[in-house]
């Protein structure tokens, strides 16, 4: 009966959304306290083939391998270090949510100083520190570099990054952070993107399934970007987090246009309206040409001097426009309007926010 009462309350959860826009809650949420960690941390990587830091130009890698030496009883206080096969890094990693004492987690490595290439190095023990202050966990091995860095006499080739690698499971975790999804049997979904209706969608299809499966309703939505939810009684937290994950809604979003004037690219989104409006659009092409001439004296002149006299050609050019009507309902009728009009992505991005100004825009303009 039991099992009945789970497919009849997945296929209700189901039902409330359109199959072909459904997702998952698991994808478009995340449980509140659940979350990674920032760690960061200052080592030396050795064994580099004299494409280290340059000591006298980045003394802080001089200080950090005397330090070294010195804790290994190595004193070199009163000797100049010059060596190339050693250079400076930061450590970076995340320290995921219920990691254990001993898991590996991976690092990334980055140089700090006037290091060439990483290519071949080793990284010595490195703590990882959190915001506290605190070494959460210990970094060390041979880092994986995907770019190379070749120079000649005449000519240097480069290809991808050789300042900067990772280490797959470089670093041993040696403190647990503390978590804890849910208090006092309740826990707090969030959403990626808020938006009030998704956030009802989602308590929408959680108290159907718990209706369904054991008996009430255990979902509400506080705001646009949380949706408070009860464990119920007969279920642990993560069993019952597994069964929520998997229902489907209907993630509802805002009406945006997204324009990026550096690269030309332009999104729309699907809710996008555009009333109807009336446009031309001509291209203006400005060309300045200079042609400077060299003026010089007569033969045997005593007088005359030479002199670079300027010579400047301005031509404006400015194509035809024809003026169109554009309106669209929805996103297809949209997209055809404008690719009827025959733009260029540029002159896409001066159309759109001509329209917004215009108050024809039925949506928030994002220029980044």
């Amino acid at each position: 009966m039991r099992a009945l009462l789970a497919i009849a309350a997945l296929a209700l959860a189901a039902l409330s959304a359109d199959p072909a826009a459904a997702t998952r809650i698991k994808d478009i949420t995340s449980v509140q306290g659940v979350r990674e960690n920032q760690l960061i941390g200052y080592g030396l990587v050795i064994g580099l083939q004299g494409t280290g830091d340059t000591l006298r130009n980045a003394p802080f890698t001089e200080q950090a391998l005397q330090s070294m030496l010195d804790r290994m009883g190595v004193n070199v206080d009163s000797v100049p270090l010059r060596a190339r096969n050693v250079a400076a890094v930061t450590v970076t990693a995340e320290l995921p949510a219920f990691v254990g004492v001993g898991s590996r987690i991976d690092v990334t490595v980055g140089s700090i100083g006037d290091a060439s290439s990483l290519m071949g190095g080793t990284l010595l023990v490195t703590p990882l520190m959190g915001g506290d202050g605190i070494a959460y966990a210990v970094a060390q091995g041979p880092i994986a570099v995907s770019g190379f860095a070749l120079e000649g006499q005449a000519e240097t080739l480069t290809q991808g990054v050789p300042t900067g690698g990772r280490i797959p499971n470089g670093a041993i975790v040696e403190r647990q952070v503390p978590a804890q999804v849910g208090s006092e049997g309740r826990l707090v979904l969030e959403l990626r993107n808020p938006d009030f209706r998704t956030a009802a969608n989602i308590a929408d299809a959680v108290n159907a399934f718990t209706k369904a499966r054991y008996g009430k309703a255990s979902a509400s939505d506080r705001d646009l970007r949380t949706v408070v939810v009860a464990k119920p009684a007969k279920v642990s937290m993560s069993r019952f987090l597994a069964e929520i994950g998997d229902l489907q809604v209907k993630a509802d979003a805002p009406a945006r246009v997204v324009v990026d004037q550096r690269t030309g690219t332009v999104v729309i989104g699907q809710n996008v309206q555009v009333s109807t409006v009336a446009m031309a659009h001509g291209n203006l092409t400005v060309r300045v040409t200079e042609t400077p001439e060299v003026s010089q004296p007569k033969p045997f002149s005593e007088t005359g001097e030479t002199v670079v006299v300027p010579r400047t050609t301005i031509e404006a050019e400015q194509g035809s426009g024809h003026l169109a009507l554009v309106e669209g309902t929805d996103l297809q009728t949209l997209v055809h309007g404008l690719n009827r009009v025959g733009l260029k992505p540029t002159d896409i991005i001066s159309i759109l926010q001509a329209i917004k100004t215009a108050g024809a825009l039925q949506a928030d303009l994002v220029v980044q």
